[in-house]
């Protein structure tokens, strides 16, 4: 790229207004859910019986009755066209971390040499997408093709342009889980079932648990012209070299700060369109670096969250393009400054209340309801214990539910979570636990509400103070009424992260009441046989409870003695989905067998291999036909400089002139010997490391031998890249790509 083009680029992207978003004249409550099949449109367009028995599917579990699918196809068939859509699609979730879709349109022959719109039943329940094009792990050859797409009721189907979406699993033929949707549904099953077990040792009337999830997306915008002169940003979603700006993020100015007007005339276009399909978006504001975002939603239940995040992650790359904009969801767009994440905020309720809100009743009301608080108090306290106890039981699986080749690059560093998985709980909650461990009592316990701090401002209101407080650098963190589970990577599928979460969840309520029932079979009293196990399990979780300085290289050593995972390499932390105590998990609680796991762990390394493999490929590219071509041009210009000092000046003269140019020009070469040898270095380290037949090994290859080689050529190229003038460098600097005007 010329430097007058690049020039011209910058210029034109600092040039630009913000797209002027007519706002609709009605309140966002009016048009909520405008193009979703929502269930007062299902009312409206389904005959009274078919509703209540899609509600009934819906709503309790019942199994789908297929008889009813051509008047539940033909009602939305009917709404869908009177919304202008033309087309129908399974939009499901492969293990690509995005999703997918094709579209067919409402036709058919009418027998008459004409046609007519039709969409049945069977079209509604089932398809047939070509099972061997997705990732797979072996499960289905080129020759084995078939796999089915199945709706699935619970998720709502919405329209996207001209083209009615509906909500599907994604398995093969042979009846494995190809995608994210299956697995999810299967764990919240589980965590219905044996949280409601649970439940009713304090509540008889406790019908369902349900997994509510609120997540938190990160995102950077950059101009789309800056973008489109970075090929490694078009090609890896990150910056492969680029020396940091003088100014970044050090003020922390950008936080919180005031939203720039095409990025506020960005947000409201994304907001509204969201808003339009059902996606409760509630907060967004500024994040800690430069260009970099964050929008968040109103609770969901589980599933339906997951697939509004994925939604949302296609929807903002849309409307970001009508704006001038790129959305980078890579986890580590740009180096020294913050990545993003996308924080889990995990629940459990039931159709009776919050499980892991505390009591919060007045001393008045915890006067006069002695035994309703206790008992809430022991609920509360057992949902918190065996939350802590299938996160140390799983903690190595969690980490590999979100670790990733662009995860790995944000994880522990600039307020990311560290590679360490422990749960924050805060002083109060620790010291209750501590006290129920040593007590040989089966007296009850209080908890503490919420306290006033008055502050000596008389204008200013009391503040009402959490009884905990928060700590950033703990990947998994009691905020309250809820676990924030803070490593999950911006571009990833919540459901991951969820699915691992929920299963090592039904397992450890599953062991709790198991062992409880022993107890009062044995002729304990409830409340003795529930104190006496969470004692124990109390004892045994205690490791992973940290609530100290997870940045801090003591907590590592620390963590390591108490038995938690701490492995940094991608490839070898995925094989925790392979160990048996997570093997025996999944299929105890019927989430995924040992066939599922193993597929998706060759699909996991294999993406691990190929994510890296490109970067690779780009970063030579980028150095042999970029970098080294402008810096030797530059140092041509300063040979010609040295030279014509000799015939200008005396020879002592010129030597003394000429000194600094002398010393960039040997510099210059150095490096780009230095770039030279490393890209020859890194494509050898590629090749050894691609004749490795062994999925497994060759991702650990390419993360051994590989990715330093990578890291060695960045440090030369973003040196040369304060040594060649400005305006010969071919790629916007990170100074002009971080700061959008």
């Amino acid at each position: 790229m010329s430097n007058q083009l690049r020039f011209q680029v910058v210029e034109e992207a600092f040039k630009k207004k913000a797209v002027e978003v007519p706002t609709p004249s009605e309140r966002p409550s009016a048009y909520f859910g405008k193009y979703v099949f929502s269930r007062d449109k299902m009312f409206k367009y389904l005959p009274n019986r078919i509703y209540n028995k899609l509600i009934d599917v819906i709503d309790n579990g019942a199994r789908l009755d297929r008889s009813i699918a051509d008047a539940v196809a033909e009602g939305m068939k009917k709404w869908a066209m009177e919304m202008g859509a033309t087309h129908y699609t399974h939009w499901f979730q492969p293990l690509t971390e995005g999703t997918a879709e094709k579209h067919d349109a409402f036709v058919e022959h009418d027998g008459k040499g004409g046609m007519v719109e039709n969409f049945s039943g069977k079209l509604l329940v089932q398809q047939e997408p070509d099972a061997s094009s997705f990732p797979n792990g072996g499960i289905r050859n080129t020759f084995e093709a078939r796999g089915y797409s199945a709706w699935d009721p619970t998720s709502p189907v919405f329209i996207i342009d001209d083209t009615l979406c509906i909500p599907t699993i994604f398995i093969a033929y042979t009846g494995e889980a190809l995608d994210y949707k299956a697995p999810l549904l299967r764990s919240l099953h589980a965590v219905d079932k044996a949280a409601t077990d649970v439940c009713r040792y304090f509540y008889d009337d406790v019908k369902k648990v349900q997994v509510n999830l609120g997540w938190e997306q990160e995102y950077f915008l950059v101009d789309e012209g800056l973008y489109s002169a970075r090929p490694d940003l078009m090609l890896t979603g990150r910056t492969l070299m680029g020396h940091e700006s003088a100014k970044n993020q050090q003020m922390d100015d950008h936080y919180f700060g005031t939203i720039p007007d095409r990025v506020q005339a960005f947000m409201k276009d994304l907001e509204i369109q969201a808003l339009e399909l059902a996606i409760p978006c509630k907060t967004r504001h500024n994040e800690v670096a430069p260009n970099q975002f964050e929008l968040a939603p109103i609770f969901e239940e589980c599933n339906l969250a997951v697939d509004h995040n994925m939604l949302l992650m296609s929807l903002m790359k849309r409307v970001a393009h009508n704006h001038g904009f790129r959305v980078l969801l890579h986890e580590k767009p740009f180096d020294g400054i913050n990545g993003s994440g996308k924080h889990n905020n995990w629940s459990l309720s039931t159709d009776t209340g919050v499980l892991l809100h505390a009591p919060g009743k007045s001393q008045e009301d915890r006067a006069a309801d002695k035994d309703a608080v206790a008992k809430e108090n022991l609920r509360f306290v057992t949902f918190i214990v065996e939350t802590l106890m299938a996160v140390y039981r799983h903690n190595g699986l969690l980490k590999a539910s979100i670790m990733s080749a662009t995860n790995a690059h944000r994880l522990g560093g600039n307020e990311a979570p560290p590679a360490i998985i422990s749960s924050f709980l805060g002083k109060q909650l620790n010291e209750l636990l501590d006290h129920i461990e040593l007590s040989d009592r089966d007296d009850l316990f209080n908890l503490k509400g919420k306290q006033g701090m008055e502050i000596d401002i008389p204008q200013i209101p009391d503040l009402i103070i959490d009884n905990t407080d928060r700590n950033r650098t703990s990947p998994f963190a009691f905020t309250g009424n809820r676990f924030e589970f803070r490593a999950p990577g911006s571009s990833s599928n919540c459901a991951s992260a969820m699915i691992a979460l929920n299963s090592a969840m039904a397992e450890a309520l599953q062991s709790f009441k198991k062992r409880v029932d022993e107890r009062i079979a044995q002729g304990d009293s409830k409340l003795s046989a529930i104190l006496d196990i969470l004692r124990e399990d109390i004892k045994i979780c205690k490791p992973v409870r940290f609530d100290g300085n997870g940045y801090s290289e003591a907590w590592v050593e620390e963590a390591e003695r108490r038995g938690l995972d701490v492995e940094n390499s991608c490839p070898i932390i995925y094989e925790h989905y392979l160990d048996e105590s997570s093997v025996h998990m999944f299929e105890s609680t019927k989430v995924m067998n040992r066939k599922e796991l193993e597929a998706r762990n060759e699909v996991k390394w294999e993406t691990y291999v190929k994510t890296v493999q490109i970067e690779a490929r780009v970063m030579g590219d980028l150095s042999m036909n970029h970098i080294i071509p402008v810096s030797t041009h530059y140092q041509s210009q300063l040979i010609k400089n040295v030279q014509g000092m000799k015939d200008v000046f005396p020879a002592d003269e010129a030597y003394r002139l000429s000194a600094r140019n002398l010393k960039l020009i040997q510099e210059i070469a150095e490096r780009t010997e230095r770039i030279e040898q490393l890209v020859e270095e890194l494509t050898d380290a590629r090749r050894v490391a691609n004749r490795i037949q062994s999925i497994h090994e060759r991702a650990i290859a390419y993360h051994d031998t590989v990715c330093p080689k990578m890291d060695a050529i960045r440090n030369e190229i973003d040196h040369l890249e304060l040594i060649v003038e400005d305006g010969l460098w071919s790629l916007p600097k990170y100074r002009e790509l971080l700061f959008i005007r």
